[in-house]
């Protein structure tokens, strides 16, 4: 159920499944369907690097229904850790040719480090990665001393420690960090190491084989 479908659409030699075709399809679910969650899709909007809407006339609000279900996992552990807290999904499916476009926009800056390259493919672009952070019982963001999409080393978990010990970092962000990372690897997603709003679902190397790249 997970493969590649014999007759799903190639771009570029990819085999998968367009953007127009995602209602359709069984493997997705929309984040409407998930309770107890915040949306802000950060590309949907000017409020992230690239400074405008990267998603209209799409919908993508959609995670594969493997994330999906994971999410609601982890909704359910900040839930009874953290009674009124609430996770915020920044990004979720995020097609390829978004993946090329946040690409293209950071060609010759050094900053590609921070994308997954999309002659590889991004797993936001299979719908099982997620960029999320959490409100506080007001519906204010937590404080993870940096904000989303933050370039620079002190996104990196790798360095949090390192940063704390300068004074760069406070203890309250790396308590908030890790309230986010419980949740979300609790609930079987895994972190990476320059990005603290980072989940994929999973082993990439898996997703990347079995799983249907939405272009």
């Amino acid at each position: 159920m997970n493969g590649a479908s014999p007759a799903a659409p190639r771009q570029g030699g990819i085999l998968g499944v367009a953007s127009e075709d995602i209602a359709g399809s069984p493997e997705f679910r929309h984040l409407s369907t998930i309770a107890g969650i915040g949306v802000d899709l950060r590309y949907a909007s000017a409020s992230n690097f690239v400074g405008r809407d990267l998603y209209s006339p799409f919908d993508c609000a959609w995670l594969h229904r493997d994330a999906a279900a994971a999410l609601e996992t982890a909704v359910a552990y900040l839930a009874a850790r953290a009674p009124g807290h609430t996770l915020l999904v920044l990004d979720a499916l995020r097609p390829q040719r978004v993946q090329q476009q946040l690409w293209d926009a950071l060609d010759g800056t050094g900053l590609q480090m921070y994308l997954a390259n999309p002659a590889r493919g991004s797993i936001h672009s299979y719908g099982m990665a997620l960029d999320v952070t959490i409100l506080d019982p007001q519906g204010a963001e937590l404080d993870m001393g940096t904000g989303f999409d933050d370039m620079t080393a002190l996104s990196h978990p790798a360095l949090e420690e390192e940063f704390l010990a300068a004074g760069q970092l406070l203890a309250a962000h790396l308590a908030n960090r890790r309230l986010l990372r419980d949740a979300m690897l609790g609930a079987g997603f895994v972190g990476i190491n320059t990005e603290w709003w980072h989940f994929d679902c999973g082993d990439r190397e898996r997703v990347r084989a079995t799983f249907r790249r939405v272009l």
